[in-house]
């Protein structure tokens, strides 16, 4: 072997493999990475990898997550990085366990997530195929099934080449703008009994790289646009991902009086901060001279009023506004879908993490300040304002608690604040679900892991998986994991059950059972109104009644705690404090049934 013929995974450090088979190396690779879980439904194609998991050094990680369905698979992985920070593996047998998993993938790389998701095909060579299933489970690439919703995948033709795709698929992954990866191994790969020398890389030497950092010039004209401006407003989108991110935005926002709008579904600013103005966002807008946005995913649809009937929009602020954007969002483009959203016109666009370009700015910002006492006075007053108007609106909010206390179904600002109330003095976060935003009125998200948001490309069936995902990830705390959870969501993967029983999962769920699909009746109600037909039809083909679903029962049957349907607004404190103590007590799944408003 000549130097030019040296694998990475043989570079200074490297340790010898202690591999018998192919699928032993693979799992010694994940151990490498620091791979705490491996998610699945189990299938022939990686029972090479399964066999390895379960028993080459037995008892070590990754350990197994064991599905019935790839939905949840991924899911939980999609959940779990997003509580973490970090990817986990989620495996797919071939191209029927793939093509199962593809809306959880589509939703982790909408969501911008890094998650592994790993594959077993073949065996690739044709002559060692069993007849029928192995060469209908078998494709010639499998990654072209997903190519176009991750963000890098590879199936490597040998073991050292195992090495190089998987040190290469985490450091992808985990690399800004972040998204998922697929992997895929060939069954006789998996399954070859091992021949020669392999070795495990230090992992350190293949490690993600250093965050995208501004342009100086460019990030010094944003300092001067926005103190020079007279009604800055600040649009934020998942500045929570990254540690400094929120005490950054905080301190520009109250550098500039600026109210800051929430765009996307993430955390980025307190609630409870005077300046949160997301619910004033119009009102904001329309006065605007100048608009940061910070790693905003959707530039056209935090600058519009959209009307939902006639697909139509209008800029919410003054045709003059300057636009800055600072962001990532333009590395990863692809054209299968329009996922990267509609441009804007825009006066300084800035290439960079947030998490790097928003403390640098806010010291230019503060630098100048020092020097503007007009600037500063003019801040000042607009700041203490949109305090005034925040905290209106937040009164505001309290009051339709007490106005709708005593509805049934129940309301959900009742059932946001009834909730809150029994968990708010626990170590809690909310993995996923917001009861049509009324959590994020009511509650008091103060740290970025408090609230982890939606599922990023709106595909049903993510709840339940996530909320597993980021209660595995709490595991060895005693941080409650919160699930409000839709039930159309759920009922495309309600085996999820099985899972957190069967795992020893312990959560809060919460079901915001409105016996209907309602998106879609919410839209058939605005199409018949538009066309002046029935509204009251918008329910046939949307509506999930006759029967109702018992989801109480249904967790029972999975030997997870039950209760409900919740019908009498009395009786939801006591059934939440039941369910509390058994998660707390038990470290099982509990599950309130809340008959609810639809919005």
């Amino acid at each position: 072997m000549t130097a030019g013929d040296i694998a990475p995974s043989q570079a200074a450090g490297a340790v010898r493999s202690r591999a018998e088979f192919g699928s032993d190396y693979v799992v010694e690779l994940l151990r490498a990475l620091n791979i705490e879980f491996a998610a699945f439904n189990p299938g022939s194609s990686f029972r090479g990898i399964h066999d390895s998991l379960v028993n080459f050094d037995a008892g070590k990680p990754p350990e197994i997550i064991e599905c019935c369905h790839e939905e949840i698979s991924v899911a939980i992985a999609h959940g779990y990085a997003k509580a973490t920070g970090r990817p986990m593996v989620a495996i797919a047998h071939n191209v029927v366990g793939l093509q199962h998993a593809t809306m959880a993938i589509f939703n982790a790389w909408v969501d911008r997530v890094p998650i592994i998701v790993l594959g077993g095909t073949g065996p690739v060579d044709p002559i060692r195929r069993r007849p029928r299933i192995d060469w209908i489970h078998t494709a010639h690439v499998q990654g072209n099934l997903v190519r176009d919703f991750v963000k890098w995948d590879d199936q490597p033709p040998s073991l050292p080449a195992c090495a190089e795709s998987l040190t290469r698929a985490y450091k992808v992954a985990t690399t800004a703008p972040t998204a998922p990866v697929y992997v895929c191994f060939d069954t006789e790969l998996q399954e070859k009994r091992v021949e020669e020398e392999l070795f495990i890389p230090v992992m350190t030497r293949y490690a993600t790289a250093s965050p995208v950092a501004p342009e100086p010039m460019a990030l010094d004209r944003a300092a001067e646009l926005l103190v020079g401006s007279q009604r800055p407003v600040i649009i934020a989108d998942a500045i929570g991902r990254a540690p400094g991110g929120v005490s950054a935005l905080v301190g520009l926002a109250e550098a500039l009086g600026a109210p800051v709008i929430e765009a996307g579904d993430r955390f980025s600013m307190p609630t409870t901060h005077p300046l949160d103005s997301t619910e004033a966002r119009f009102e904001a807008l329309r006065d605007a001279d100048a608009v940061i946005l910070l790693g905003v995913m959707d530039p056209y649809g935090a600058l519009t009023r959209v009307n939902r009937v006639l697909r139509t929009t209008e800029y919410a602020q003054p045709p003059d506004c300057k636009v800055i954007t600072i962001g990532t969002g333009d590395l990863l483009v692809r054209s299968w879908t329009g996922d990267f959203q509609r441009q804007v016109p825009t006066d300084l666009p800035i290439i960079s993490e947030p998490r790097v370009a928003l403390p640098l700015l806010l010291g230019l910002v503060r630098e100048r300040l020092t020097r503007n006492a007009e600037a500063r006075d003019r801040f000042s007053n607009r700041g203490a304002e949109w305090a005034d108007k925040n905290r209106e609106q937040r009164r505001r909010w309290r009051a339709q608690v007490s106005a709708t206390e005593q509805r049934s179904p129940l309301a959900l600002p009742f059932v946001a604040q009834t909730v809150w109330d029994v968990i708010k003095n626990e170590d809690w976060w909310l993995a996923n679900g917001n009861l049509n935003d009324w959590s994020r009125r009511l509650w008091d998200f103060r740290q970025p892991h408090q609230y982890l948001g939606g599922s990023g490309g709106a595909g049903l069936g993510y709840g339940m998986g996530a909320s597993i995902g980021a209660a595995l990830a709490a595991r060895g705390t005693n941080r409650l994991t919160v699930n409000l959870q839709a039930d159309g969501d759920l009922l495309f993967t309600p085996s999820a059950f099985w899972t957190a029983a069967h795992h020893g999962v312990p959560m809060l769920t919460v079901i915001h059972n409105n016996r209907s699909l309602y998106n879609s009746e919410e839209h058939g109600i605005q199409i018949a109104e538009y066309r002046d037909r029935p509204i009251e039809r918008a329910g046939i083909g949307t509506q999930l009644r006759d029967p109702n679903v018992d989801f109480g029962m249904l967790a029972r049957s999975y030997d997870c705690y039950g209760e409900g349907p919740i019908e009498r607004p009395e009786d939801l404190r006591p059934a939440l404090e039941r369910a509390l103590r058994v998660v707390k007590d038990q470290g099982k799944m509990a599950v309130v049934d809340v008959v609810s408003e639809p919005r």
